[in-house]
């Protein structure tokens, strides 16, 4: 539910440039239980649960941490949205159940170590290496609530709605004037005021107006203390004895903040991310992976982006977007081609280098190396160009592997797109 992103929402607050960049910004992203923890330190209500990792966890926690409770609610834990609508590729539908304590052992066991399909993790899904049990609360009134970054406002922008539980999009669009923005002055921080105005936007029914003012300031004081960039809760809810209970999470955090948020940064689960992505950081290399078949490495991210243009110009598609930048050691080169080479869509591998800084040798040596260390069963076409071309083509000559030589970035995508599909 929390797990939809706040793009419709923002983006009337955003350039066309803000929007682009937005999207390319690379943010840390938590576990439910993990924020639900953050939150609690903050003084922020949260239903009482528990992670766990095994069936042996799960009647550990049941007896120690839930032994009176008749029903508790289960949940997969990915970083990704629509859980509760997925579907396991054991066949189990749905990856947040409301089960009976004796059936939590049964549900629990069919999630671990099994995969969750998603609308937003494509047909590969996620795998569900921890459950979150929680107590099951009585809500009586479902809000939304978030703090995200306003480029409009140069500062945090608090967003309440008086419904939540459901996609705040579809609200956003249909009723407008349902969604409270309330822009926070980032030199004097959140005030009574700007929380009241807040409040007013949640509409609660029954909670106690001072305790939920403090709630949301709890909230502000997180969200500032721990670099977030985002924190949604959909639903921020009402509970039967009129508490203000943020029932599910979604927090991100800014990458550029790793260095004094070592705490939060060390939650980071790489099994949740794409392996080769996770590869390309210890290597020191910015990859992303795409789902074409020609794997390009470049050096500059604008050569790169040049580079996935043409290919896609001549009728290719890119599987890589791979910038080894201008200092890339020899070990780089060759950590990179084993990345390439990793993946099995890849038909052909284009190189793209243009030597300025990065000298062309130092390419053709990791080239050469690689295909030591690899097996490269696919056709690799070279555009080499710049500093030391002339010794790199030497080294790639002498090496006698059979390579496919371009005379310059044209060639060399129509080179590479023949290679993938013929």
């Amino acid at each position: 539910m929390a797990r939809g992103s706040l793009n419709k929402l923002v983006s009337r607050a955003l350039s066309v440039a803000g929007k682009w960049q937005q999207q390319q910004l690379r943010r840390l992203n938590i576990h439910e239980y993990q924020g639900a923890e953050l939150m609690s330190k903050h003084g922020v209500n949260v239903p009482r649960g528990v992670a766990v990792s095994s069936v042996e966890e799960v009647r550990k926690a049941i007896k120690d941490v839930f032994p009176n409770e008749n029903e508790l609610v289960v949940k997969s834990q990915i970083l990704a949205g629509g859980r509760g609508l997925g579907t396991f590729k054991s066949g189990l539908k749905g990856g947040v159940h409301i089960v009976k304590k004796d059936q939590v052992e049964d549900i629990a066991g069919k999630m671990l170590g099994q995969i969750l399909v998603t609308k937003q993790t494509g047909p590969q899904g996620k795998i569900v290496n921890k459950v979150y049990l929680c107590e099951k609360l009585s809500l009586v009134n479902e809000m939304y609530f978030a703090i995200t970054l306003d480029r409009k406002t140069a500062g945090p922008l608090v967003i309440a709605c008086r419904k939540g539980g459901t996609s705040i999009e579809d609200l956003a669009e249909k009723f407008p004037d349902m969604i409270v923005k309330v822009s926070i002055d980032v030199f004097k921080g959140i005030t009574d005021e700007d929380a009241a105005k807040v409040v007013d936007g949640l509409a609660p029914k029954g909670a106690d107006r001072n305790k939920s003012i403090e709630q949301v300031k709890n909230l502000y004081k997180l969200f500032c203390d721990t670099d977030c960039t985002m924190l949604e809760i959909n639903p921020i809810a009402e509970t039967a004895d009129n508490q203000l209970v943020a029932a599910d999470a979604k927090l991100n955090f800014d990458d550029n903040a790793a260095y004094r948020q070592k705490e939060i940064f060390a939650l980071r689960d790489t099994s949740q991310e794409d392996p080769r992505e996770v590869a390309a950081a210890k290597a020191d290399l910015n990859y992303i992976g795409l789902d074409g078949e020609i794997g390009c490495m470049v050096n500059g991210a604008g050569l790169a982006m040049a580079t996935m243009d043409i290919i896609k110009l001549h009728g290719g598609t890119p599987a890589n977007f791979l910038d080894v930048g201008g200092n890339a050691s020899e070990g780089q080169v060759v950590e990179a081609f084993k990345i390439l080479t990793a993946d099995d869509k890849v038909k052909a591998i284009l190189v793209n280098i243009f030597g300025g800084i990065m000298k062309c040798d130092v390419i053709a040596s990791g080239i050469v190396n690689a295909a030591k260390q690899v097996s490269l069963k696919v056709p690799v076409v070279v555009r080499l160009e710049g500093t030391n071309v002339d010794q790199g083509k030497r080294i790639l000559k002498e090496s006698g592997m059979t390579l496919i030589t371009a005379e310059d970035l044209d060639d060399a995508a129509q080179k590479a797109v023949k290679a993938a599909y013929n």
